[in-house]
């Protein structure tokens, strides 16, 4: 209808005096949306004066127009006739009538209303519920805080009625009560729905050190850190995200605490139940470090296959203190299978065993009684360590460096020496190489009764004085004692005032036993024997002295 056909209209009802007697104020009437503008709606209510309403109450929160020319709609009688000769109609006081109803039934009934979010205002939001103005608290507006908190403004929502009063013109609504209430049904919906050994789809909601929660649609499953891969996982962030869309298959189900457990691993076959097909004792097979830790390296053979390389089969000569002195994580190593256990899903791997063992080659190549010459590396208490080869060391005991007494390793040698040593023993179990130096000679001990027997005299240098004696080494590895009371005729109370360390003596031997590597030496028999030749040597000799004996029998103090 033109702006014309309008006006001509208006003017045309202005004349109309007649009054239809069935329409009253307050009645609720139906009619036909004829024109709209700006300011004014006019519509056919079917009397001969047609009925205006003003454009503006047909206009939402959000500027749009509810109506358009043509449409049917209902509306209340606000005055039967104006100046104008115009039936007054009201649409908004219509809709609010009717959502007051609405909402004054929701708010007794527990009903769910539509509301439009108009704007943010103090405390919360300001909603509009079918032309009634409502406040939603922040507190009531969602379940969880979002990031925006106005990202609802200007959206439709559904609410629940808190408080209402008519009188007032006071409605507080929840939209959070409505979203529980729906996520309860959607939990209890789905809690029904699903089965042990179901594939589903959700959402990681949650990540811990020990596992994840997958939603899965307004219900939490929780999948433990175990059931993330058929591999080793130190921490589900080594694998997935929060916000992650994954496959999951379900469990177990317990319904009654509503606990529902899946798992990421389960959707592909366990790769141990064809371990013991695949791979053999003996196998070599190249793998992936993954993990390092005190006692070895852990290494991933395939997808969920990982094996153990222990630290005593690393290296066959290095004594490794921890793997990181040989491997790091992400290195591709090839290993040999030592043992194969599926049951306990265990692997046990060698590294040192793709290598011959340097071990046996160097038990064949130096068999007992090998000479070798060998720089010394290391000087203990116990003895000294030779390196024999570049990754193979070699130890000689103290009692092993010498046939005579030696308190200490380091009084005859120190590293850098070389030294000449046989291969006393080789064993590549237990990785040890004995060597020797005194035995490049003869025991002294085992000709000794030769060259010393009881009754002849030996010359020696004192090694050791002691309350009980006197330490004499004939020749090196040959020592002897001279006991107190064979040192004089005299009584000697303390040996340390007539001998020191290093000084030359002469003795009788008195006693020898080899396998006992004993021998009993006398300085007194000495002594005597030699006064009993001078006596009969050269006749009476006065003024001969046990002091001038003594300093015969030991003539270099």
């Amino acid at each position: 209808m033109s702006e014309t056909q309008v006006t001509e209209n208006f003017e045309s009802l202005l004349e109309t005096q007649s009054e239809p007697v069935h329409l009253r104020r307050g009645a609720v009437v139906e009619g036909r949306v004829l024109a709209i503008n700006p300011d004014w709606t006019f519509v056919d209510i079917g009397y001969k004066s047609e009925g205006i309403v003003a454009t503006e109450e047909f206009r939402r929160a959000d500027g749009t127009l509810r109506v358009q020319e043509g449409d049917r709609i209902e509306v209340l009688v606000e005055r039967v006739r104006g100046q104008d000769g115009l039936v007054r109609l009201s649409f908004a006081k219509l809709l609010q009538s009717r959502a007051w109803e609405r909402i004054l039934s929701a708010q007794k009934e527990g009903g769910v209303l539509e509301a439009y979010v108009v704007e943010p205002i103090k405390g919360g939001f300001a909603v509009e519920i079918e032309g009634v103005r409502a406040f939603l608290p922040f507190s009531h507006a969602y379940l969880e805080p979002p990031r925006e908190r106005n990202e609802i403004v200007g959206k439709t929502i559904r609410v629940e009625v808190l408080s209402a009063s008519r009188r007032r013109n006071n409605v507080v609504v929840s939209h959070k009560n409505v979203l529980e209430k729906e996520r309860e049904a959607r939990r209890r919906e789905l809690l029904e729905s699903l089965e042990e050994g179901q594939v589903v789809e959700g959402t990681v909601s949650k990540i811990l050190d020990y596992g994840v929660f997958v939603d899965l649609g307004g219900l939490d499953a929780f999948m433990h850190l175990s059931d993330l891969s058929w591999g080793k996982v130190r921490h589900p962030e080594d694998l997935l995200r929060e916000g992650d869309r994954l496959r999951v298959r379900v469990l177990s189900v317990d319904r009654e605490k509503a606990k529902i457990k899946v798992g990421l691993k389960q959707l592909t076959p366990d790769p141990w139940e064809r371990v013991a097909e695949k791979y053999r004792e003996g196998d070599r097979v190249t793998g992936r470090v993954v993990s390092l830790t005190s006692f070895g390296a852990f290494v991933e053979v395939e997808p969920g296959v990982e094996g153990l390389i222990h630290i005593s089969e690393l290296s066959w000569t290095k004594r490794v203190k921890h793997p990181r002195e040989m491997l790091s994580v992400g290195d591709q190593v090839e290993v040999v299978i030592l043992k194969v256990d599926p049951e306990a899903r265990r692997l046990s791997l060698s590294l040192r065993r793709v290598e011959p063992n340097p071990w046996e080659i160097l038990a064949e190549n130096m068999p007992p009684g090998t000479v070798i010459e060998a720089p010394v590396k290391t000087v203990t208490d116990f003895g000294i360590f030779v390196e024999v080869t570049q990754d193979i060391d070699g130890f000689i005991h103290i009692s092993d460096l010498s046939w005579g007494r030696l308190e200490h390793p380091s009084e005859r040698f120190k590293p850098g020496d070389v030294v000449r040593a046989v291969v006393l023993k080789i064993d590549p179990e237990r990785e040890k190489l004995s060597l020797g130096i005194k035995q490049l000679r003869p025991d002294p001990w085992e000709v000794a009764p030769q060259k010393y027997p009881v009754g002849s005299t030996v010359s020696g240098r004192v090694t050791k004085v002691t309350d009980f004696g006197v330490f004499v080494e004939v020749e090196g590895g040959l020592e002897g004692l001279v006991h107190v009371s064979e040192i004089s005729e005299e009584r000697v109370e303390d040996p340390a005032k007539l001998f020191e360390v290093g000084q030359e003596v002469k003795a009788k031997v008195l006693r020898l036993d080899p396998e006992k590597r004993r021998l009993s030496l006398s300085i007194r028999r000495y002594q005597e024997e030699a006064e009993r030749e001078a006596y009969l040597g050269e006749g009476s000799r006065a003024g001969v002295t046990l002091g001038d004996f003594l300093k015969e029998a030991t003539p270099s103090k």
